[in-house]
């Protein structure tokens, strides 16, 4: 399969300077980098092939190689999908640009940065009341934390790491390829810039351990579901005193046997009986602060909305509190004896005659016989 043009995959013109080269790909990368499209195949292919373009066009010699001899002249000289030659990392070869925007690892030629702890993720399932309300939770929390024996060194007590005499401490080593001079992480430490040799027996030279731990979450009043929670540095330690991770609380609200949840407002459908629909009448409504009245007016149809204001949500984000939608549901009586029935069709027959207590019906009707007489007169 052709490989597209590296300009092409960057939207930039054969003569782009490097700020403009670096510019695009900064903008590929925000879009389609994997971290922000999980489970992406497409963006992870365009990220891909965006972090190719970069690796030749932003360096001198592979630029003027590949513009002389095209894919042919660089191909000796670009690595395989997941870093570039002999397993150098895309942070290892473009830390400058990676971190400008994630945060990664360091510039070309710099040090090593030591390996930061895992984020962790927590579902956490609430009541409707609990959402809105607020309130304080205990969680357990499996996790790794800093070794107490080697108080997160990784080293035997007594013993200390030593310096890599393969990268002098730097954690990186540069690599010669033909012309091509590229930077990778050191093999023997693994970017660490240090050699553990008497590993801690407790850790075993990781730093850290496994561990579960409770941890009580303070969720703020007006969550609703897809809301996070972040715990700072409650997340995985991070690898031999390097800093730990965040937690981050998924919140998912369970479904309530009353109120339906939209954004600041709260649903409820209200049965009515067909006596108080016609007559009109009071009910008690429940809220989430308790009942309150509410007031049906003589010939409310089925599915009327009646507005509760401020009997909804306040959101965590601020703003006004909502309001409490009510639906009214006209309910057919059902299990009627042989007298309520005659009294039934008493009732319809003395309502059946003309449009004056069932315009809905009659104005139905009418459309419905314009309809068909329309339909008739177009097929003659």
């Amino acid at each position: 399969m052709s490989k597209l043009d590296f300009y092409v995959v960057l939207g930039v013109e054969r003569n782009a300077s490097e700020a403009e080269i670096k510019k695009a790909f900064k903008r590929l990368a925000m879009k389609y980098h994997p971290d922000r499209n999980p489970d992406d195949a497409e963006a992870e292919v365009k990220f891909r092939e965006a972090r190719e373009a970069y690796d030749v066009l932003s360096d001198p010699q592979k630029r003027a190689a590949y513009d002389q001899f095209g894919h042919a002249g660089v191909e000796g000289a670009m690595g395989g999908g997941g870093g570039g030659p002999g397993g150098a990392s895309f942070s290892d070869i473009f830390g400058d640009v990676f971190g400008d925007i994630f945060g990664g690892g360091g510039g070309r030629g710099g040090g090593h940065r030591a390996q930061r702890g895992a984020d962790l993720r927590y579902h956490l399932e609430l009541s409707l009341e609990e959402a809105v309300r607020g309130t304080t939770v205990k969680i357990r929390v499996p996790t790794s934390v800093p070794c107490t024996v080697c108080n997160g060194t990784g080293a035997k007590k007594g013993t200390s790491p030593v310096t890599c005499p393969t990268c002098g401490g730097v954690g990186q080593v540069r690599m010669q390829q033909g012309f091509f001079s590229l930077q990778q992480t050191c093999p023997a430490c693994h970017g660490s810039g240090q050699i553990i040799k008497e590993p801690c027996p407790a850790c075993h030279g990781q730093g850290r351990v496994e561990e579960e731990k409770t941890l009580s979450v303070k969720v703020p009043a007006g969550v609703d579901n897809g809301d996070r929670i972040r715990l700072s540095g409650e997340g995985e330690a991070g690898e031999r005193g390097a800093p730990p991770g965040d937690l981050y609380v998924q919140i998912s609200v369970k479904e309530h046997p009353i109120f339906t949840r939209d954004e600041n407002n709260l649903y409820c459908e209200v049965p009515i009986s067909f006596v108080t629909a016609a007559l009109g009448g009071e009910l008690d409504v429940p809220t989430l602060d308790g009942r309150v009245k509410l007031k049906i007016p003589a010939e409310t149809q089925s599915g009327k909305l009646f507005k509760l204001r401020g009997k909804g949500v306040k959101s965590v984000r601020g703003g006004p509190v909502g309001d409490l939608i009510c639906r009214v549901i006209i309910e057919t009586p059902v299990n009627l004896n042989s007298k309520q029935k005659e009294l039934l069709r008493e009732f319809e027959a003395s309502t059946s005659a003309g449009n004056t207590h069932r315009p809905k019906e009659h104005s139905w009707l009418d459309g419905v016989k314009k309809f068909i007489d329309d339909i008739k007169s177009k097929s003659h």
